[in-house]
C-alpha cells in the first residue's frame, strides 16, 4: 500500500477524534442520571416510575435491591430522588471509588461480586438478597434496580451439586460459546435460584416495581441479568436444544451436564405465577437512547445519519461484511454519511489472547477499509469489551499504513490483522497504534454502538 499523504494523515486523525467525540457524547446524554430525572419524580413521598404511583407512606417498609455494573449508578440516582432514607443492597462487578460520581448511598449493603464469571461474593449477595426477600410482606414495597452484567454479580445454583467452581466454567463456556445474550441467559436462568423470576417469587407478596436500564434486545426485556424479577419465556426446551446447537454438553462440568443428559432441569415461573400479580417492570434506558444520542451529535458534526440494527448478535465478521457494504451504498447518494449500528455482535473464542467482540471486529473492518475514507468506531457503553481494559477500538483508512510503519511493535499491517484476528488477540495490536478507546468502568451498560464514518 502506498504512503498516506501528511495532508490526509491528519484528515484520518481529525475523523479518528470525531468518531470518538460521537461516541462520548452518547455516553454522555445516555445517563442514567438523565433517565431517573425522565422517568422518576418524587414529591411528598409519592413516587412516580413511569405510569404508576407509589405512597411510599402506605408501606410498613420499603426494600431496594440494586443489580448489575449500573447499579452503583442507580443508587445513587435514586437517593437524588428520594433522599438517603433507603435501606438495601448494592451488588456490582466494581467498587463505587472506581466510578466517576457515585458513592456508597448510607443504608445500603455493599457486595462485589464477579463478572464474567461469579465469584464467592456473587454467591454471598445472592444468599443476603433472598434473606432480605424473605422477611418482606405484603405491605412492603421492592424496588428492584436491575442492570446488565447481574447474571454473573449475583447467583447462587438451584441445584446444591453444583459448586462454584463448576458454576464458574459453565459461565466461561456459555461466555465462548459465541450464543446470543438471551440464548446465554436461558441455560443461566434454569440453574440458578435468583434468575428466572426467583428473585420475585423470594419477595412475594411484596409490591414489586423493576427499574431496568438494559443490555439485551428490547423485545427480550427478560434477558436482561437472566430475568430476576421477570417471567421467564424461555424453557428447559429451549435450553436443550440451545445446548445442542452450539454443543455445550460435552464442554460443560459433569454437575451440569448431568442435569442435561437426565433432562432433570426444573422449569422456572410464568406469567401465571402469583409472584407477578403485584409487580410491575419499567425500562427507563435502552441501546435506543444511545443510538439515538450518537445520530444526534453524528448529525452535529455535518453526517448525514443512517441507523441499521439488523447485525444484531450476528457473528462480527459477517456484521463486518453488511455494515460495510450498507456504508458503501450510502455513500453512493452522501457526501459525508454516518451509519450507526447497536447491539452485539458474537465472536466465538478459542484459546484467544486478549480483546473482546468490539475490538474483533473493528479489526475485521481494518483490511476491507484499508486506503478509503472511512472510519469505524466500535464499543461498549459499558466501558469494557472481553477480557480486555479497552471498551472497543478505532480504525479507518490508514490501520494497515500506520501498523507498517512501526515495525519495532507489530509485524506487517496485513499480516499483524489477520495474526490478531486468529489468535482473538486484537487489544495488542490497538494499544501499539493508540487506537484502543479507553474510557474506564462508566457505570452505565447499555449493549454497543458501532459508528461508521465515510467522508
Amino acid at each position: 500500500m502506498p504512503d498516506i499523504s501528511p495532508a490526509r494523515d491528519q484528515q484520518f486523525a481529525r475523523m479518528r477524534d470525531t468518531a470518538r467525540e460521537i461516541f462520548t457524547a452518547a455516553l454522555k446524554n445516555a445517563s442514567i442520571e438523565n433517565a431517573f430525572a425522565r422517568n422518576l419524580h418524587c414529591e411528598r413521598r409519592v413516587l412516580r416510575i413511569g405510569d404508576d404511583l407509589h405512597d411510599l407512606d402506605t408501606y410498613n417498609r420499603v426494600f431496594v435491591v440494586s443489580i448489575g455494573k449500573a447499579a452503583h449508578t442507580m443508587a445513587a440516582a435514586l437517593e437524588a430522588q428520594l433522599g438517603s432514607s433507603l435501606e438495601g443492597i448494592v451488588a456490582s462487578s466494581v467498587e463505587p471509588a472506581n466510578l466517576v460520581g457515585p458513592s456508597q448511598v448510607r443504608g445500603f449493603r455493599y457486595f462485589r461480586g464477579g463478572h464474567p464469571t461469579p465469584t464467592t461474593e456473587s454467591i454471598q449477595a445472592a444468599a443476603a438478597i433472598l434473606k432480605s426477600l424473605a422477611s418482606l410482606d405484603s405491605t412492603s414495597l421492592a424496588i428492584f434496580m436491575i442492570s446488565g452484567g447481574g447474571s454473573s454479580i449475583v447467583e447462587k445454583p438451584v441445584y446444591d451439586e453444583i459448586s462454584l467452581p463448576d458454576l464458574a466454567a459453565t459461565y466461561q463456556t456459555l461466555v465462548l460459546s459465541g450464543a446470543p445474550i438471551a440464548d446465554i441467559n436461558a441455560i443461566r436462568k434454569h440453574l440458578s435460584a435468583v434468575k428466572g423470576g426467583r428473585l420475585a417469587q423470594a419477595a412475594y407478596p411484596a409490591q414489586q416495581v423493576s427499574i431496568l436500564v438494559s443490555d439485551v434486545p428490547d423485545d427480550t426485556p427478560d434477558a436482561l441479568a437472566s430475568g430476576p424479577t421477570m417471567p421467564d419465556s424461555t424453557s428447559i426446551h429451549d435450553c436443550e436444544r440451545i445446548a445442542a446447537k452450539y454443543d455445550l454438553i460435552d464442554q460443560l462440568p459433569k454437575s451440569v451436564a448431568d442435569l442435561f443428559r437426565q433432562h432433570a432441569l426444573d422449569e422456572t415461573p410464568k406469567s401465571d405465577d402469583p409472584a407477578f400479580v403485584r409487580a410491575r417492570w419499567w425500562t427507563v434506558l435502552s441501546n435506543k437512547v444511545a443510538i439515538d444520542e450518537a445520530a444526534v451529535a453524528a448529525t452535529r458534526a455535518g453526517f448525514a445519519v443512517e441507523v441499521d440494527n439488523s447485525c444484531d448478535d450476528w457473528p462480527y465478521d459477517q456484521a463486518a461484511a453488511y455494515l460495510l457494504n450498507r456504508l458503501r451504498e450510502l455513500r453512493r447518494n452522501v457526501s459525508r454519511v454516518c451509519l450507526i449500528s447497536g447491539g452485539e455482535v458474537t465472536v466465538t473464542v478459542r484459546n484467544g489472547g486478549i480483546g473482546g467482540r468490539n475490538q474483533q471486529f473493528a479489526l475485521a473492518c481494518a483490511e476491507q477499509i484499508a486506503g478509503l475514507d472511512i472510519t469505524i468506531l466500535s464499543a461498549g457503553t459499558d466501558g469494557i469489551d472481553g477480557n480486555s481494559s479497552a471498551a472497543g477500538a478505532v480504525v479507518d483508512g490508514s490501520t494497515i499504513v500506520r501498523a507498517d510503519a512501526r515495525a519495532d511493535a507489530l509485524v506487517a499491517g496485513v499480516e499483524a490483522v489477520r495474526h490478531a484476528l486468529n489468535a482473538f488477540n486484537a487489544y495488542p495490536f490497538f494499544y501499539a497504534l493508540g487506537d484502543a478507546l479507553v474510557t474506564g468502568h462508566t457505570g452505565n451498560n447499555l449493549r454497543d454502538l458501532r459508528i461508521l464514518l465515510a467522508y
